[in-house]
């Protein structure tokens, strides 16, 4: 009985302790790699699943079941003398109310990630100083990771969060490393400088209408969360009249397009006719997507 107590305690205790703010998984593929001694591979990708999960990112306490869902795939394409060349894939999601499904958030693709690692160094994060640029590039999406999900969560929610991944390409861009750079196309740089710009602020009214108007209301209304989320590809048909191509428009249907055509082919009708019409305009790369559409 004293042990079942015990128990009882530990469970009721530790449910309300506070947690770090991410949930991530991090995977090291050195497949490419000819390389004898594995081991430093397994290292790195332990040493990144604790730098990323035990520090503490914000001043915001989280509770265990708060914590951001989030993986990250490293794919080692070129190994020497303690450089490597790699590309990373940065995914992100969110449970929906009321539901046990979690939507996809970020899912994206940085083949600009070159950087020195020594087995066992020890990595921490200065908000205020270039460290290397390891730590800077998954410092730089652990931010934005957070950002996009409080964005999902209250109106342009994730603006400190933001601000923070912008001063690190600020520090980061000193060191010459590849992806900071302010004229590379589709860079850290700009990925944040647009998630800050009131250029792009459709984007994150969308981002927060699709989750909390919608998504989020599914389980009581089905019907009226659909209505919403048809209604926001029309912020996007705004945002591309003003920047064609934009970059955030992409970086959302990556993330979302099939589960956009899971949505809108089953349950309640809507007008589906012209939502097709709008996601065609908006995001052509998908249109294969958006014919799978059934009504």
């Amino acid at each position: 009985m004293r042990n079942l107590l015990t128990l009882l305690f530990c469970a009721v205790f530790f449910s309300g302790v506070p947690a770090q703010e991410m949930n991530c998984t991090v995977t090291v593929n050195s497949d490419q790699v000819s390389q004898t001694n594995q081991q430093i591979f397994a290292t790195l990708e332990r040493s990144l699943t604790d730098f990323i999960n035990k520090n503490k990112w914000t001043n915001r306490v989280y509770q265990e079941n708060e914590r951001v869902n989030a993986q990250m795939f490293i794919t080692v394409t070129n190994f020497e003398n303690n450089r490597f060349q790699a590309n990373i894939q940065i995914q992100s999601s969110r449970p929906v109310f009321n539901t046990s499904y979690e939507t996809p958030i970020f899912n994206y693709k940085d083949d600009q990630f070159n950087f020195e690692y020594i087995e066992f160094q020890p990595l921490f994060f200065n908000q205020n100083v270039y460290e290397s640029n390891l730590v800077s590039v998954i410092s730089y999406y652990v931010y934005i990771i957070l950002g996009l999900d409080a964005d999902t969560f209250s109106l342009e929610g994730g603006t400190e969060h933001y601000r923070t991944a912008q001063g690190i390409v600020t520090q980061a861009q000193g060191s010459n490393s590849a992806g900071w750079s302010q004229s590379s196309n589709r860079s850290r740089f700009e990925l944040v400088d647009n998630l800050l710009s009131n250029t792009f602020r459709e984007y994150r009214v969308a981002m927060y209408n699709y989750h909390r108007k919608g998504l989020d209301i599914f389980g009581d209304n089905n019907s009226t969360g659909k209505q919403v989320i048809a209604g926001t590809m029309n912020l996007f048909e705004t945002m591309i009249k003003r920047r064609p191509n934009a970059f955030l428009i992409q970086t959302f249907f990556d993330a979302k397009s099939e589960e956009i055509q899971n949505i809108f082919s089953d349950g309640p009708k809507v007008d589906i006719v012209r939502l097709k019409e709008t996601l065609n305009r908006i995001a052509p790369l998908y249109s294969s997507t958006w014919n799978d559409i059934k009504y």
